[in-house]
């Protein structure tokens, strides 16, 4: 083994081996245990939500794997639509073209070109992840049979009455020019405008107005005015009873609208009165479909005022519009104040423009009759939400749930299957053949295909199932992957794991969609995760400069790559500015690499249930040097076992206390492991790994083999029965660690596992270690634990005495009041050995009569003395520490003298008064310190 640990070197290497021996793929034995990964878009590129989502599912699969069960990770990737076509279309922009210029067939061919280019690069990363997922069952979204069966779920849900066309107001992209999902609409405080307008009453407004002449309505959007259809007061509004009833001249518009009465008005907000665009406004919408109130869209598909507002606004773009209304209303004396206002603003989250509300004809699918069984799956316990809590999140949106709008007006994705005639009847069907055939048409009826697409999360519904072969009634022959036998061993899968923020879209509607077609459930826990928030537990986002690539982290990149990474595409110089700026503080000196498994190690150690991660990237740089050390143990079994006696077996007569207490140890981390797996407590699992083999094996046993290994010849039975151990719990433990750490257990285990004479082709194949159920050695356990407390207490006595841990120091036992002395001078004589090694010691003794000057600490009842005669000089020593004091103090009265002038608090960058108080903090702890180092000299035992 080289002497320093590579991760790159490896890493690649073991990945190509691994899928070149299918090791993968199903096995065919054991009970079946599945997972099907969240089609990530083909288009894209990891993110740290992906990392994080993908260790945990690779954890699962290779742990249960090794458990005997027979795996599958189903592998695929959605087309993406919006994001696609967005791509490809700046690509023929470049060219100076469009796609209207080259036609839609034309188009998707270029997309299709594009994706067999560029569509492999996120399967790639899901490799450099260490994700053993089954590329011999590689699916998209787009593949002819999964697209064959898109379409039937249409024409089936549409003859079933569950798909209709109507229309409704949607989130409206005037750059896309699509109705596009909540999920892709990006909604964050922004300062805009709040306008205060006057609406006058209509002439005659009635002896009941309360002299009013007019009501005012605030809004950030004036431009919508020119749709107002009404005018709402609270029922209860004593300013306004009067007035329900009653009509109002809409400014500008030369018409008449009415005020009425809806309890959604807050009497309290502003003057009460809402003005009502159901058009363009969602709870506007509602409000207009209790009322019955007509519905006036004032813009176009691209944001401009279309034909039903006033002449004078036409073909205006939204904005330009909203400037011009405001200085109309001015003119008029109709703008009662203008306010600065902070509001959020729903942007879309590919083109960036501000969402409009749009009334446009979509294709919905009806959810009452769905959501009811998918409802009752969660509440029967089918299926568990992993934490618990997240099924109220589930309910509360499936017991309110609207329909699906599920027409998106694109080119690349599923067209759907409709098609119109010269009147506008529609019908429905898998292709124009059949529509003809099945409705008896005449070849000379001119038929249009509908021009639009489906949702992406429309396909992506039927993941579980349609990538499993459920529409394939054949029997596996010939070596075919696709047949109906995967939906039969595979389906309902295991577990999915995701984020809360794809609940509704994706987890609900994959339960809908599933119980609809196959009558089962899709899986039978959804484990949800948190988000992966930066180390201040910010988001993670471009602008903010704090993005993490994954990839990154694994292999490294320099700080000029990296700023030009986070600032590409940024038009903004301040935010450009800001950007590199935060890169260049917070890697100095780029991101160094830190290898798959410490990234992996990283995200489990964090995985606590359900709740949002900060990722510090000094856990990465401690999980590297586990690595280093789960190295080095290995370098040092074989220096130690290789070419030497080792037992066949291991026999307790041969065995130490201390290879008693290792197996012990193991046994209970083990068993603690397994626990954490089946709970889904992925932190704990990571944690008991960590303390057990850097703290128990690494740590104590190494260093407990030594004193026996170094003097075979003293009991060579005990020699080779203590390299039995070291080998075999090793051994182990590289299977313990396997599923988080696949690579460096993997390249270990290979120079481990022939010494044990072990067969096995690779590590992933061999079972998962589980508890023998021998008792536990509570002899061993507190022997060690004895033996432990007096090492660590000489190695405290040394640090806090300042006494080079390289100089041998005699040492002084003795019992406390009451306790058994005899069983103290059992244990040393036993143990002696053990203790002059770890310990360093020049002698160790029990004693007999008064102590001499020494410095002490008391561990289980056992007084550990240490004379200090000839190791340091007392006086010499507490004078040091005197004049460090004095320093420090010195020092901390000055920084105090600062933070208590308060201009300097007050007018102070808050970075360098941040930097002033951890001085502070600092100073103070150091001082503490020495004063405790100062007082133990005080309490020497004479």
């Amino acid at each position: 083994m080289d002497k320093t640990f590579k991760p790159r070197d490896i890493e690649d290497r073991w990945y190509r081996a691994w899928e070149d021996a299918g090791y993968f793929a199903p096995r065919g034995n054991g009970e079946a245990y599945s997972i099907a990964i969240p089609p990530p878009n083909v288009t894209g590129r990891l993110h740290m939500g992906h990392g994080f989502q993908l260790a945990i599912m690779d954890a699962l699969i290779r742990y249960h794997r090794m458990l005997g069960r027979d795996t599958l990770w189903q592998v695929g990737t959605d087309h993406a639509g919006i994001a696609t076509q967005m791509v490809v279309e700046r690509q023929l922009n470049a060219e100076g073209a469009g796609r209207e210029e080259i036609g839609r067939e034309r188009f998707v061919e270029r997309v299709w070109d594009w994706k067999e280019e560029y569509g492999g690069i996120i399967t790639r990363q899901l490799r450099r992840m260490g994700s053993s997922l089954d590329w011999s069952r590689e699916r998209f979204t787009m593949d002819p049979d999964l697209s064959a069966l898109v379409e039937r779920v249409f024409i089936e849900l549409y003859r079933e009455g569950l798909i209709y066309r109507g229309r409704r107001l949607v989130n409206w992209d005037p750059e896309l020019l699509t109705a596009i999902s909540d999920l892709e609409v990006i909604s964050e405080e922004e300062t805009g405008s709040l306008w205060h307008l006057r609406y006058p009453l209509s002439a005659g407004g009635g002896e009941h107005s309360g002299g009013l002449t007019h009501v005012t309505v605030a809004t950030t959007r004036p431009e919508t005015m020119l749709g107002d259809t009404a005018v709402a007061v609270h029922p209860e509004d004593p300013r306004y009873q009067g007035l329900i009833g009653k009509t109002l001249e809409l400014p500008l518009c030369d018409r008449q609208i009415p005020i009425i009465a809806d309890e959604y008005v807050d009497p309290e907000f502003g003057s009460g009165c809402v003005k009502i665009t159901p058009a363009h406004d969602l709870n506007d919408y509602e409000i207009g479909l209790r009322h019955d109130l007509p519905m006036i869209n004032v813009l176009t598909r691209d944001a401009r005022i279309g034909d039903e507002a006033p002449e004078r606004y036409r073909g205006m773009d939204r904005f330009a519009a909203r400037k011009l209304v405001v200085e109309d209303l001015e003119r008029a004396g109709l703008v009662e104040k203008i306010e600065a206002h902070k509001m959020k603003v729903p942007r879309g989250d590919r083109s960036g423009v501000v969402i409009e509300p749009f009334l446009t004809r979509q294709w919905y699918v009806a959810v009452d009759a769905l959501a009811k069984p998918a409802i009752e799956a969660v509440e029967d316990g089918e299926i568990e939400f992993v934490p618990r809590n997240w099924e109220n999140t589930y309910f509360a949106w499936m017991r309110n749930i609207q329909d699906w709008c599920i027409s998106r007006q694109l080119w690349w994705g599923h067209r759907i299957p409709a098609w119109y005639d010269e009147q506008d009847n529609v019908y429905v069907g898998a292709g124009e053949a059949e529509v003809r055939r099945e409705h008896g048409l005449p070849d000379g009826l001119v038929l249009r295909q509908d021009e639009d697409v489906l949702d992406t999360w429309f396909s992506s519904a039927l993941w579980t199932f349609s990538t499993l072969g459920w529409t394939n009634d054949r029997k596996k022959e010939h070596g075919d992957q696709d047949s109906r036998e995967y939906f039969d061993r595979f389906h309902p899968t295991s577990v999915l794991v995701t984020g809360f923020d794809i609940i509704f879209f994706w987890v609900a509607r994959m339960i809908m969609m599933t119980l609809k077609f196959t009558g089962e459930i899709p899986f039978r826990k959804v484990y949800i995760t948190g988000l992966v928030r930066d180390e201040h537990g910010r988001k993670m986002s471009k602008s903010k400069g704090n993005i993490l690539d994954p990839i990154d982290l694994i292999d490294g990149i320099s700080l000029p790559d990296l700023i030009a990474k986070r600032t590409d595409g940024m038009m903004q110089p301040h935010l450009r500015e800001q950007v590199e700026s935060a890169t260049r503080e917070s890697f100095p000196e780029g991101i160094p690499g830190y290898g798959t498994d410490s990234l992996r190690f990283t995200f489990y150690s964090l995985a606590s249930t359900g709740r949002d991660i900060k990722f510090d990237i000094g856990r990465m740089e401690g999980f590297r040097n586990f690595c280093n050390k789960i190295w080095n143990a290995a370098r040092y079994v074989r220096m130690n076992t290789e070419g030497k006696p080792v037992a066949k077996s291991i026999a307790p007569a041969d065995c130490t206390v201390a290879d008693r207490w290792i197996m012990d140890r193991f046994e209970a981390a083990a068993g603690d492991i397994r626990q954490a797996m089946e709970q889904y407590r992925f932190d704990n699992a990571s944690r008991c790994l960590y303390e057990f083999i850097w703290n128990e094996f690494c740590d104590w046993y190494l260093e407990l083999s030594k004193p026996v290994l170094w003097n075979e010849d003293e009991d060579p039975a005990a020699a080779a029965a203590s390299r039995r151990v070291l080998l075999t719990v090793l051994e182990r433990s590289l299977r313990l660690l396997h599923p988080f750490m696949p690579f460096i257990t993997e390249e270990i285990w290979q120079r481990i596992a022939p010494l044990l004479e072990i067969e096995g082709e690779s590590i992933m194949l061999q079972p998962y270690p589980e508890p023998s159920g021998v008792e536990p050695d509570a002899e061993a356990a507190a022997d060690i634990e004895w033996l432990k407390q007096i090492v660590t207490a000489v190695r405290n006595i040394r640090g806090e005495m300042d006494i080079s841990p390289a100089r041998q120091a005699p040492v002084l036992l003795r019992c406390r009041k009451g306790e058994d002395e005899a069983a103290g001078k059992a244990r040393l004589a036993q143990y002696r050995r053990y203790l002059m090694q770890l310990a360093k010691l020049e002698s160790i003794e029990w004693l007999e009569g008064e102590a001499p000057a020494a410095a002490t600490s008391i561990q289980s009842g056992t007084e550990v003395l240490v004379p200090l005669a000839g190791l340091i000089d007392v006086d010499a020593e507490k004078s040091r520490l005197d004049r460090e004091i004095d320093k420090l103090a010195k020092g901390l009265r000055s920084v105090q003298a600062k933070l208590g002038n308060p201009g300097f608090v007050s007018n102070a960058p808050e970075k360098i008064v941040a930097e002033v108080r951890e001085r502070e903090a600092q100073m103070s702890t150091s001082i503490a310190a020495l004063q405790a180092k100062r007082s133990s000299l005080e309490k020497l035992t004479i």
